[in-house]
């Protein structure tokens, strides 16, 4: 799971299929999410890439794609955003939305 900012977040999210996972180090649902998506991510390998955004470092792109609780995962295909869910969910649900996305 790559670390992005506002420098390397447009390059990243351009081509493919990424999820990027917007949180926070005091926020516990993302505590709950985040090996989750690192356990997909190493699952989806070469499939899909995944992000992450934290957003007390990142105001500006919390603002740019409002997010306004976290965690919250956005998903991308070839630069645009397609879906998006926020709250801990299950593996089974995030899934769920991969496959419903790419």
């Amino acid at each position: 799971v790559t670390e992005l900012d506002k420098k390397s977040f447009d390059g990243f999210t351009e081509d493919g299929n990424g999820m990027i996972d917007f949180w926070a180090a005091w926020c516990n649902p993302c505590k709950i999410l985040s090996p989750l998506i690192e356990e997909i991510a190493k699952e989806q390998k070469g499939k899909i890439k995944f992000g992450k955004v934290n957003v007390d470092d990142n105001l500006e792109l919390s603002r740019r794609f409002q997010i306004f609780s976290i965690p919250t995962v956005l998903f991308f295909k070839d630069g645009k955003q397609v879906d998006r869910f926020s709250g801990a969910i299950p593996k089974a649900d995030i899934l769920k939305k991969i496959k419903e996305n790419f």
